[in-house]
């Protein structure tokens, strides 16, 4: 009797709380934004880093329909030169209707950088994960576009590979300021990434010598 109880207590709790509960649409206006998340100074080794350079290429990178990512292209570019200045690997990644000849030419891959081409996951049906275990990884940078596509779930890819994760704020982009926040946000507390990532800017991350 005393379960019976229980569990009658229980629906009634959940019954009344699901007809008195509003929908997130009536509650849109009042949601407020949480604060800027903290960016961290960050040194990685690069001879255990790769640097991501996810879809930045004519079709999703453009005046039209992204001039947000054209703005992080020269950004993106300098990290490239650091890189490859200190030996660590870049890697590329492309759309499915993307090609090599289509990356951005101030982001062009050298002959011999691996490009891995597949949706928003760049992880999956490609070798990536084979990629960076071969080069002995265990941490990403990741940069591109768009944020709430091959960002925000390659980077979650890369966090259950058990990869750490660093981020670049002022290196991904889409096609407004709202996605981008949010797509930071739920990398920061997502169950899949918060534990891995480490959020940055480009002009915070140190490149040292092997």
């Amino acid at each position: 009797m005393q379960r019976f109880l229980s569990y009658a207590l229980i629906f009634l709790f959940l019954f009344t709380g699901l007809a008195q509960a509003e929908s997130i649409d009536a509650l849109w206006g009042e949601v407020k934004p949480p604060p800027a998340p903290k960016l961290m100074q960050v040194a990685p080794n690069p001879g255990t880093t790769a640097l991501l350079i996810l879809d930045i290429e004519e079709l999703t990178c453009n005046a039209e329909r992204r001039p947000r990512c054209l703005e992080t292209v020269p950004r993106i570019a300098a990290l490239i030169d650091k890189a490859r200045a200190v030996g660590m690997p870049v890697v590329y990644s492309l759309t499915p209707r993307g090609t090599p000849e289509t990356i951005l030419p101030p982001v062009k891959p050298l002959p011999g950088e691996p490009i891995v081409s597949s949706s928003v996951d760049k992880f999956w049906n490609t070798d990536l994960e084979k990629i960076l275990k071969e080069k002995g990884v265990d941490t990403v940078i990741v940069t591109g576009t768009a944020a709430h596509g091959a960002v925000l779930h390659t980077a979650t890819a890369a966090g259950f590979r058990k990869l750490k994760i660093i981020l670049p704020v002022d290196c991904l982009s889409s096609a407004d300021l709202y996605i981008e926040q949010a797509s930071v946000h739920l990398l920061l507390t997502g169950p899949g990434t918060r534990r891995a990532i480490t959020l940055t800017r480009s002009d915070l991350i140190r490149f040292s010598e092997k």
